[in-house]
């Protein structure tokens, strides 16, 4: 383990788990992944790898043949392999919200019917909040899912779904309107709707149209797609929770987690802008020495270093305010804001100490230079953060006048 970004009070277990994924990053993610990124290639060895590590049930319980581990440590292994590849990292975060909300929001059927194969890594779970006209304002949603004898009809176009194409199972949040009479806050006729699927592109399933894969600036071989619902018909047994109206509240609950998630990544881009930084200011030389022994690049590293620093003890604070059953939406905002920011300038200031070689893609640093963005979307943007962050203050400290 690097000297940086250690957490405290850590079992056995955790660090066995901890130890085998960083393990896998350096010898499986790490050597492949520029590669496989500029080609926009999805890692389907480096999946294959993770389901075989058990991954995809980390915070599955056991009951369901899952590990039963903590949202800490699903939290630190996803530091890990997005210190790796931040698109891998997004490949399992959409699958375990799906997965958090069967569990902590699922009939016994569903959960019984899903949760198996998800940690077995047979079902692979994405959701989808956002559409081509909103962004964070789930308010203004349009997708409406209405009721039809023993039937739930969904029309409506979703956007930006991670594991759009991979994913056969896909959670979507929806107008419902059937038993909340006109006039009911948006938030409160809203339902989930669960949506299997087949794998691929095109028509995959009747009524359900995935297009290819958006072309992005970075977060590449991880699917990002749209999802077009035309009459598509499903089951009413497919109501996350068995009742309409409570689907915001089940969003929001994985989005706590999803923040979490990117706070997570967050901290292993950064970890690994540092760890390129300082090992190339220790073999760059200029004016006869190592750029490192110049004051200017000590000043950078050390800056960058307590960054990583800061930015993990939030992340590792919000999970395990999330573990503890308290409400931690206050602890996730600050962790996503300050991780997603902290991340863009870790990398920046690696990229400045490679100076032109950084904007070559022979380096690493000029792929992380392009992620780290997304991160400050993600989940949510910083203006969004803040908002959360200055409601929940002001909860706190109401003024007694």
């Amino acid at each position: 383990m690097s000297r940086l970004a250690q957490t405290a009070g850590l079992t056995d277990i955790q660090r066995e788990i901890l130890s085998t994924v960083r393990d896998f990053v350096d010898k499986e993610i790490i050597p492949v992944a520029t590669q496989l990124e500029h080609r926009d290639e999805y890692p389907q060895q480096i999946v294959d790898g993770l389901k075989e590590l058990g991954l995809f049930g980390l915070m599955i319980p056991e009951e369901y043949g899952g590990l039963g581990e903590s949202l800490l440590t699903y939290a630190l292994c996803v530091e890990e392999i997005a210190r790796g590849w931040m698109s891998v990292s997004g490949i399992i975060n959409t699958h375990f919200i799906v997965a958090y909300m069967l569990k902590q929001h699922g009939t016994q059927e569903q959960k019984d019917t899903f949760l198996p194969r998800m940690a077995a890594g047979e079902v692979r779970g994405a959701f989808s909040m956002s559409e081509p006209g909103l962004g964070s304002d789930v308010s203004a949603i349009t997708s409406k899912g209405v009721k039809d004898g023993d039937e739930y009809v969904l029309n409506g176009q979703k956007m930006w779904l991670t594991n759009g194409g991979t994913s056969t199972l896909v959670a979507v949040l929806c107008r419902s309107d059937e038993g909340h009479p006109e006039g009911t806050a948006p938030h409160k006729s809203m339902t989930t709707f669960l949506v299997e699927k087949e794998p691929g592109f095109g028509e995959v399933r009747p009524g359900l149209t995935i297009p290819g894969k958006i072309d992005k600036m970075g977060y590449k071989g991880v699917d990002t797609t749209e999802l077009i619902m035309d009459d598509l018909r499903i089951p009413a047994n497919r109501v996350l929770g068995g009742v309409t109206g409570r689907g915001f509240y089940q969003m929001m609950d994985g989005v706590e987690v999803g923040r979490v998630n990117v706070a997570a990544r967050g901290c292993g881009v950064a970890q690994r802008a540092f760890e390129l930084g300082v090992s190339y200011a220790q073999q760059r030389h200029t004016f006869g020495k190592a750029i490192a022994q110049h004051q200017a690049i000590q000043f950078k590293l050390a800056e960058m270093a307590t960054k990583v620093e800061a930015a993990h003890a939030m992340m590792v604070n919000a999970a395990r305010k999330k573990d503890s059953g308290e409400r931690n939406d206050l602890e996730a905002g600050m962790a996503k804001y300050l991780a997603s920011e902290y991340c863009k300038e870790v990398v920046e200031d690696a990229f400045r100490i490679h100076g032109g070689y950084g904007f070559s893609k022979e380096y690493e640093i000029e792929r992380l230079y392009r992620e780290a963005p997304m991160l400050l979307i993600g989940e949510g943007t910083a203006e969004i953060q803040k908002m959360i962050i200055g409601r929940r203050l002001l909860e706190e400290y109401r003024f007694q006048g």
